[in-house]
């Protein structure tokens, strides 16, 4: 289980330089500044939690923990919904989509899970 939140981290991980530099670069000849800000969002909370899911992986070397595994789901989760809802709003954006606010309604449920896979990390020491 430790290896499979490790590698799940480290391809989050180049996925993320790939989507940061698409948006440094390519993106921007397409949308707004404001987007632009949104898809750097995006991201950053992407970025911040492939390291919790790889910090997942290290504790789960130490001996399996349920608070931990629960954890490392919220937070790929978080990323799936939060900075993926961003990326789907920013992306449809640039070929001209008119009504894709309705995407940020989601995003604040990736949110929820990012909250709770700390916090289900806090638990993890509060159970041992």
């Amino acid at each position: 289980m430790d290896k499979q939140f490790l590698s799940i981290s480290f391809i989050l991980g180049a996925i993320a330089v790939a989507l940061g530099a698409f948006g440094a670069h390519a993106l921007r000849e397409l949308v707004d500044e404001k987007a632009i800000q949104t898809w750097q969002t995006a991201v950053q909370y992407h970025f911040y939690h492939l390291f919790a899911i790889a910090l997942v992986g290290l504790l789960l070397k130490q001996g399996v923990n349920a608070w931990y595994k629960r954890a490392g789901y919220l937070f790929i989760a978080g990323i799936l919904v939060f900075s993926g809802s961003l990326y789907t709003m920013v992306l449809l954006k640039a070929t001209g989509a008119t009504s894709v606010n309705w995407l940020g309604a989601i995003t604040p449920i990736g949110g929820v899970c990012f909250i709770a896979g700390w916090l289900f990390l806090f638990l993890s020491i509060k159970k041992k």
